[in-house]
């Protein structure tokens, strides 16, 4: 069993919470983070390695909480030419080229192993989708991409993973190839949601950013900060709240309070 909230209001956290995480202000030194960032790309592909196609579950649940990948036509049968940034082994990609016969995607991953399954997939049709592999921060998409023709962006627990200062190479990038007055669609981890309580104490990089055990990293967002960061690469705010989950495991007795923030940012 589960709920689910809306809101701008962020998780109010319990009073052991908020002292674990008050104890919790040494920072990973500088040379961990250096290394951290210099072998981000390898630690994901060995995140891939290990865990093939098996860790993320296929998600149906886009075209839900995203009505933009329908609205945003002008009729039906719309052809509708997508990005997904960040596309991992192609969890989103496929239900979404399943279930919509008129999208045209372009994928793209920092990890050239996900890349490769994607491609291995008896799902893959080049007449539908292009898949590349991309650092977001850093190659241009226009290479990939021509200018101003992707009708929607979607960015899922993606940015989290790159480092904060270089969050708005991503924005800019992807600025140069979504169409005027098309969205991006954002749905990453939001400040205080059970993972980011779940971290052992040695594992902060810097504020409400820290490094899993395998080196991948992960940021969790605050609505104010999510908007600025848009809003200072000249991307208009559309939604942005947080999303509030409780997943109950009946089993364990277990409440497990999960936070996402789910966003929309116009062109």
């Amino acid at each position: 069993g589960a709920f689910q909230k809306k809101g701008h209001s962020a998780r109010t956290l319990s009073p052991e919470e908020a002292e674990r995480l008050a104890k919790d202000r040494v920072l990973m030194s500088e040379f961990k983070q250096l290394k951290l960032e210099k072998e981000a790309q390898k630690n994901w592909d060995l995140f891939y390695k290990r865990n093939s196609t098996n860790f993320f579950k296929d998600r149906h649940w886009t075209t839900r909480e995203f009505q933009e990948l329908k609205a945003c036509r002008e009729f039906a049968d719309q052809k509708l030419t997508i990005l997904e940034a960040g596309c991992g082994v192609g969890n989103c990609l496929f239900p979404l080229l399943q279930e919509d016969p008129h999208i045209f995607a372009y994928a793209c991953d920092f990890s050239p192993r996900a890349v490769e399954y994607v491609k291995k997939n008896a799902l893959y049709n080049t007449e539908r989708c292009k898949v590349f592999q991309c650092d977001l921060t850093k190659d241009d998409l226009l290479e990939h991409i021509p200018a101003d023709s992707v009708d929607v962006v979607t960015l899922i627990f993606v940015l989290s993973a790159i480092h904060p200062d270089k969050m708005c190479l991503v924005l800019r990038n992807i600025y140069k190839v979504l169409k005027p007055g098309k969205c991006v669609l954002f749905r990453d981890y939001g400040l205080y949601d059970h993972a980011m309580l779940r971290f052992k104490s040695g594992s902060k990089l810097g504020e409400n950013f820290y490094a899993r055990q395998d080196g991948t990293r992960s940021y969790f967002f605050t609505q104010e900060f999510l908007s600025q960061l848009f809003k200072a690469e000249g991307y208009e705010e559309v939604v942005n709240e947080y999303v509030q989950r409780e997943t109950v495991n009946r089993k364990e007795d277990l409440r497990v309070p999960r936070v996402f923030l789910q966003s929309k940012f116009r062109k």
